[in-house]
């Protein structure tokens, strides 16, 4: 049977050793390509990264509106007054007057800084969405190495009872066995074929799965591609996560200081001139006009906003601690998780190094005779399963160190 061999790279090893976990077991080669290509296909692909230049330019058109010297754009007022409908003595009267809007006290820099959070907001929720977008991408890739590893496993399953199949049949062709003998070895060639079959299925499933998420074909690699093992640190400010929610934290309270500095409407100034005469026949007078129009009361609609924007605080906050306790204990079962598997993928490599040097043991006796059948088969079977465990772990390994980069907030590299 053909074998697979896992060397420890030098740089996973000092990574595991850094972080106080054992190296002694046999782990896959490092890389991630796979992983990293998958997860900027699968990116390229999702509406909001489509969207991500728009919500940008959003974002940098309220900062440019924060900092106009006037909240919204001056307004221009015509008027002309006329006794023509009266005694229609021919008084006139023509007015043009520009109306420019003014800050409230403190509205302008609370408006910046609202504006400049919200941008900040922007690309922390992009990064989160990335961040998520990463984890599903990691699952399917496992998921796609798991079935096609148990598919491969399953297809050295049926070429080893093929051959043993065929070896039965010509002793029992011989006279050495008995039918029954090649009854039970035929069974075992249409047990691992079924076994294919499921495999196949399985295999399938999860490559669809994989196309879906990235829009590419699954890998086609045999061996086990891992992504480096990460310190052993603790999520800090800059985890997706918890990056978003500090960002959505500020937004509402800057939203709220907005909210009390703008009480009331904005206060207008007006600037324009006129032209008037009393009667026909007189000459128009031209007088410059000032004046300020400044809204009386307040700002109900304020107050809705202020309580709004402190609701919305107060959950982002709330959410966020415990949030930073929800990462740091995935982050702590992740690690231990991966020591564990580590410990696990070299028990699983020493069993299965045993079974195969016991099944070539009893190959040779069988085929000497001085082995019977069911033996040979339940050697077979105990090897094939060590083959299978030790695989397996090889795996989970591979996936749990990614799920201790996710839950890390790193992305693939």
């Amino acid at each position: 049977m053909r074998r697979r061999r896992w060397d420890i790279p030098g740089a996973l090893a000092a990574a595991f050793l850094a972080c106080g976990l054992p190296a002694q077991a046999q782990l896959p080669p490092t890389g991630g390509d796979t992983i990293k290509q998958g997860f900027e296909a699968a990116w390229a692909r999702q509406p909001e990264q489509r969207a991500a230049a728009l919500r940008r330019d959003a974002a940098v058109a309220g900062e440019r509106a924060a900092q106009r010297w006037s909240p919204e754009p001056p307004a221009l007022d015509l008027t002309a007054k006329s006794d023509r409908t009266t005694n229609n003595s021919g008084a006139r009267e023509y007015e043009a007057t520009v109306a420019v809007p003014l800050w409230l006290p403190r509205e302008r820099s609370r408006s910046l800084a609202a504006a400049s959070a919200e941008s900040d907001a922007v690309e922390a929720r992009l990064l989160a969405t990335r961040w998520r977008l990463a984890a599903e991408v990691r699952e399917a890739h496992w998921a796609h190495q798991r079935a096609r590893l148990e598919r491969s496993l399953a297809q050295q399953r049926l070429e080893n009872a093929q051959q043993l199949a065929a070896d039965v049949a010509r002793r029992v062709k011989a006279g050495d066995l008995a039918r029954s003998d090649g009854h039970q070895a035929e069974g075992a060639v249409a047990a691992a074929d079924s076994a294919v079959a499921e495999a196949t299925v399985a295999l399938s499933q999860a490559a669809q799965r994989w196309i879906s998420l990235t829009g590419k074909a699954a890998p086609a690699r045999d061996e086990v591609i891992s992504e480096v093992a990460p310190p052993a640190a603790m999520p800090d400010a800059t985890h997706p996560t918890l990056r978003e929610l500090a960002a959505r934290a500020d937004v509402a309270r800057r939203q709220a200081e907005l909210a009390g500095a703008q009480t009331r409407a904005n206060p207008e100034l007006r600037l324009g001139v006129s032209r008037e005469r009393a009667e026909l026949g007189e000459r128009y007078a031209q007088a410059l006009v000032v004046g300020v129009r400044i809204p009386l009361g307040s700002h109900s609609r304020s107050e809705s906003k202020i309580a709004t924007a402190g609701a919305e605080q107060l959950e982002a906050e709330t959410q966020l601690s415990l949030e930073q306790a929800r990462i740091e204990a995935e982050v702590q079962a992740a690690r231990e998780r991966v020591a564990a598997l580590t410990t696990a993928v070299a028990a699983a490599e020493r069993r299965s190094r045993l079974a195969g040097e016991s099944r070539a043991f009893f190959a040779k006796s069988f085929r000497l005779g001085e082995t019977d059948l069911p033996t040979r088969l339940r050697v077979e079977q105990e090897a094939t399963d060590a083959e299978r465990q030790a695989t397996r772990s090889r795996i989970e390994l591979a996936a749990a160190i990614s799920q201790w980069r996710q839950s890390l907030g790193l992305l693939p590299e």
